[in-house]
């Protein structure tokens, strides 16, 4: 999924290989890109990040927010995103939700260095399961 999709770009990255992308352009995005979205052949629609998605979050194995955080920042935020870079206050933020998740998450710095005040969160969903109780003879 490409929660912020603007003309297709992560899709067409993806063309190459046996998946399917969602591509989505937020509802309240500046710029209204979903008819380009279909010329290049690709599915879409359109999604307020801060509603509900209507299918299962765990369906995607893969999701690209790139810029979302920006859109919705002074919005509660319903969603996790995947190597977005922002401002640690945000960052911290979203960690505290998805250490909540039992994700594995960290915030990294910047390729231009520490001295950046921007970050990377990159976050990775963990495969849960229950614990398995051994059986007592």
């Amino acid at each position: 999924m490409d929660m912020n999709a603007y003309l297709g770009g992560f899709a067409e990255a993806l063309s190459k290989y046996p998946v399917r992308v969602m591509n989505t352009v937020p509802a309240n995005s500046n710029q209204d890109t979903l008819g380009v979205i279909y010329e290049r052949g690709f599915i879409g629609t359109y999604q307020d990040w801060c509603e509900a998605f209507p299918t299962y979050p765990r369906t995607y194995d893969l999701i690209h927010a790139g810029g979302v955080f920006s859109i919705y920042q002074d919005r509660w935020i319903g969603f996790l995103g995947r190597k977005e870079r922002y401002t640690v206050e945000i960052l911290v933020k979203i960690k505290a939700i998805t250490d909540g998740m039992r994700w594995k998450s960290q915030i990294m710095d910047h390729e231009s260095g520490s001295f950046n005040p921007e970050k990377i969160l990159l976050a990775v969903k963990t495969y849960g399961t229950g614990e398995i109780k051994k059986k007592e003879s």
